[in-house]
């Protein structure tokens, strides 16, 4: 079976093609500037490690994802003869609030119940909606299916996502935590019991990047993540303020004259890293500036790993101990200087990280501790679009 896994955006499309007899990405790529001028189609063709770009106009969703079906058929480029090959597609939908524990074939009641909650992720699930639609247009009559952001962590007991508001603001508006890259959480969580041959395991997920989270997960059950009802509170991000007063939100607001949207914009594209280094968002840049001595590079990079060692503490505390850290996303899986820093900061815990494997570039999953180490490290190479090749397959199936 061969399922097409999509990840719609408002302006850009990421799709992979993965062989589910293998579980072989065959081909992968993104559609960018959807809508807007020179956009243009990436390809690459997996099994003959070929890459093509396509600069070609996409008005819309459809146009953009027909050119990657003509792309996938292509008979020098592509990786299959016909559409037909195609047997399901797999989206990813941020947020399906306390609809949808699991993964879920898409019918026209679960069609309706993804948009009642798109007002509690306007960024993202309209556009996961809009690639939905679109491929039902497009291969009627192939099995859609939709893996959730939120969907792992809803096995999070009430004290962990509940907020010490008026009870009827959870009742009536629906204000809780969700929680977020749950399908990231999901398989390095599992990919880490495997290695240390525990399923019974308590570990401690940091999926660092532009977006960063942490999840704390018991017997393979997320408990608590830091990501809220939006996947601006928990850790310091990219361009995201992650924690902090809401008192100060007020302050700023009056202060400087804003209405609701520019503070939004101020808390979500602005502040994080970006905010606190001012040049970039960007970790790499970040790391360059620190290595040269810029002060506000060195304040963003320890403001980040203190925040990140706060939440392996208190999910350590709520996990009632912890067997293994594990760390994914861009970050997690390429900064060394960032998982030294947080690493050293948790001896408490008797964490040991091997410095010097923690210093090399090794592709793959790599453990990170010392063999003296009581708490075991390792970096996981996240598979968000095999997770949700994987769910598609099973109900698909």
């Amino acid at each position: 079976m061969k399922v097409l896994v999509i990840n719609s955006g408002s302006s850009s499309l990421k799709f992979e093609l993965v062989d589910m007899t293998k579980e072989e990405t065959l081909a992968k790529g993104i559609c960018e500037r959807i809508g807007i001028n020179d956009s243009k189609l990436v390809y690459k063709n997996i099994v003959k490690d070929t890459k093509n770009e396509i600069s070609e106009d996409m008005p819309n969703h459809k146009v953009a994802i027909d050119l990657v079906l003509k792309a996938l058929q292509d008979s020098e480029s592509g990786n299959i003869a016909d559409v037909n090959e195609i047997d399901a597609i797999g989206h990813r939908v941020v947020h399906g609030g306390e609809y949808f524990k699991e993964s879920a074939l898409i019918t026209d009641e679960a069609l309706k119940k993804i948009e009642e909650v798109a007002e509690l992720a306007p960024l993202h699930n309209p556009a996961n909606i809009m690639g939905i639609k679109v491929m039902q247009e497009l291969l009627p009559g192939k099995p859609n299916v939709a893996v959730f952001d939120t969907a792992f962590h809803q096995t999070m007991p009430s004290e962990a996502y509940m907020y010490a508001l008026p009870y009827e603001d959870y009742t009536e508006l629906k204000v809780r935590k969700y929680g977020f890259h749950g399908t990231s959480h999901k398989y390095v969580s599992e990919r880490t019991a495997e290695l240390i041959d525990n399923k019974n395991s308590k570990i401690i997920v940091c999926h660092l990047g532009n977006g960063a989270s942490i999840s704390a997960v018991k017997n393979g059950e997320s408990i608590d993540t830091s990501m809220g009802l939006t996947p601006l509170q928990g850790l310091m991000m990219g361009t995201r303020c992650g924690d902090l007063d809401p008192a100060a939100v007020l302050y700023i607001m009056e202060k400087r004259g804003m209405d609701s949207k520019q503070m939004d914009a101020r808390m979500n594209k602005q502040s994080g890293v970006l905010g606190i280094f001012g040049k970039s968002s960007d970790f790499r840049d970040l790391e360059d500036a620190n290595a040269l001595g810029d002060d506000r590079a060195y304040l963003a990079h320890h403001m980040f790993t203190y925040r990140v060692k706060s939440y392996i503490g208190a999910y350590a505390a709520a996990l009632n101990g912890v067997d293994a850290i594990a760390f994914t996303g861009g970050v997690g899986e390429n900064d060394s200087a960032v998982r030294r820093d947080i690493c050293n900061g948790l001896k408490f815990l008797g964490v040991e990280l091997n410095e010097e494997i923690n210093e090399k570039r090794i592709s793959g999953d790599v453990e990170l501790s010392t063999a003296a180490s009581k708490v075991r490290i390792f970096k996981i190479e996240t598979a968000e679009e095999l997770m949700i090749a994987r769910d598609t397959y099973a109900l698909a199936k």
